[in-house]
């Protein structure tokens, strides 16, 4: 298949939805030496619940996790066939080795029989709905799509150079950010995303990047995008982890109610 040969247009319902909770957790040592980094808590529950309980407000009927290491029966344990957390089918894959997110992502070919996919990285946390942006890639009908939010310390992402409507390039964890861009861990793909991970060669640091696919996407003009609004985090450091916890903390301590006087007062 050459890059301008798109396939045909699906006339479907987007309804399935890969969430990568693979890796290590360096980052967080010692707290992943007991467990896995998604299974950590942020506020008042463990991680992978957030991009879980996105995926399910918008219908996204269902999700693959992808985990790895030593503790990813824990994620079993915990979610089990995933009915208690509203979700219709949850399915399991274990990602042997750190090859990267592509190679985490290739684990869901069979999961997409060809359809397309929703992916978040499952330190994601975010304020925003998913269901706008499902629309809009349903509209699109081929290709792919990815969210940004602007950042204060976008040399830590993938940065996103915009022209116009039309991002031209992404550079991985640039040490002078042309833009404040950041690529939000949230992606949209149709099915020849497996097509171009079976191309990818490994980068300098010896795994297969979630970047070099999205800029395969951007050369073929296939490439379409949209700002998260609201707050958005990752939750792979200590201070991101911290900043996670408190953005929830004020959105959950905003909506409980004050207390009635009880009269005795």
């Amino acid at each position: 298949m050459t890059p301008r040969d798109f396939g045909v247009l699906w006339a479907m319902k987007l309804r399935k939805g890969v969430i990568l909770a693979g890796g290590m957790g360096t980052r967080l040592a010692p707290l992943t030496q007991v467990t896995n980094k998604h299974l950590l808590p942020i506020y008042d529950k463990p991680m992978i619940l957030y991009p879980i309980e996105k995926m399910v407000e918008a219908g996204i009927e269902e999700i693959l996790l992808v985990t790895g290491g030593e503790f990813a029966g824990d994620f079993l344990k915990f979610l089990g066939n995933g009915m208690s957390w509203g979700i219709k089918r949850l399915h399991y894959t274990y990602q042997e080795g750190h090859g990267g997110i592509a190679e985490a992502l290739s684990l869901a070919r069979d999961f997409s029989a060809e359809e397309p996919m929703i992916v978040i990285l499952g330190d994601n946390i975010f304020s925003a709905a998913l269901l706008p942006y499902i629309k809009k890639y349903e509209e699109i009908g081929t290709g792919a799509m990815i969210l940004l939010k602007q950042v204060k310390d976008a040399h830590r992402f993938g940065v996103a150079c915009v022209q116009g409507k039309n991002i031209i390039k992404i550079v991985e964890k640039p040490a002078k950010p042309e833009s404040n861009l950041a690529v939000t861990g949230i992606y949209f793909y149709d099915k020849r995303v497996f097509e171009i991970i079976d191309g990818l060669s490994p980068s300098a640091r010896n795994e297969f990047e979630i970047t070099d696919v999205n800029n395969t996407y951007i050369r073929w003009a296939q490439m379409r995008w949209a700002k998260l609004p609201g707050w958005w985090t990752d939750a792979g450091t200590f201070e991101s982890l911290h900043r996670a916890t408190e953005l929830v903390r004020k959105v959950r301590t905003r909506s409980i109610p004050p207390k009635k006087p009880n009269g005795n007062a």
